[in-house]
């Protein structure tokens, strides 16, 4: 299953990940069929982090799932924060909504690579390690945020969203507008 998401900056596509979380792909697919994101902004861009959309009131703080309430998390060891994974944003455990963000960050801070090393003896597996210093990524949001697919043509389009002009609350000056996104099944 693949998703492209239409912006005023350019397309980012993406493949998503129905075999690890199944209810945030049907959540994000039903919504981007529906037209549900068409119109709505990144609202939140902070550059060698993430950029955060899927919110219908500009703000960060509102859109509902397709169920009208929140659901839970969805975690697989086999999906993880890496640059270029389309997540779920929440406010907290199992309070998934319609906000998604992609991360950006290009690497991951040695010191924070150099914990991960010392896990290894506790199960924290070296080919995660060594892909997050690979490709970058977010690891410390691995087990927070739903990993629901991943960045596979647009790269250039995520860097120059991420370089955006911010303002107050890390909103862009000029609006970064999806203006539909599209879901091949």
């Amino acid at each position: 299953m693949k998703a492209t998401v239409k912006t005023n900056k350019g397309d980012m596509r993406f493949e998503l990940y129905p075999q690890y979380a199944p209810k945030a792909v049907e959540n994000f697919s039903t919504h981007a069929k529906n037209g549900y994101y068409n119109g709505l902004i990144f609202h939140r861009v902070i550059k060698d982090f993430m950029i955060q959309g899927g919110d219908p009131t500009g703000t960060g703080c509102g859109g509902e799932s397709i169920w009208g309430k929140s659901f839970e998390d969805e975690f697989s060891i086999e999906a993880r924060n890496y640059y270029g994974a389309l997540s779920m944003a929440n406010s907290g455990p199992n309070t998934n909504g319609s906000q998604f963000f992609i991360v950006q960050a290009k690497s991951v801070p040695d010191s924070l690579l150099s914990q991960m090393e010392g896990l290894k003896d506790n199960g924290y597996p070296q080919e995660v390690i060594d892909k997050y210093k690979e490709v970058g990524g977010t690891p410390w949001l691995d087990f927070h945020h739903t990993v629901f697919g991943m960045i596979t043509d647009g790269c250039d389009v995520l860097e120059d969203i991420a370089a955006t002009r911010t303002g107050m609350a890390d909103k862009p000056v000029y609006d970064v507008v999806i203006e539909t996104i599209e879901i091949e099944d």
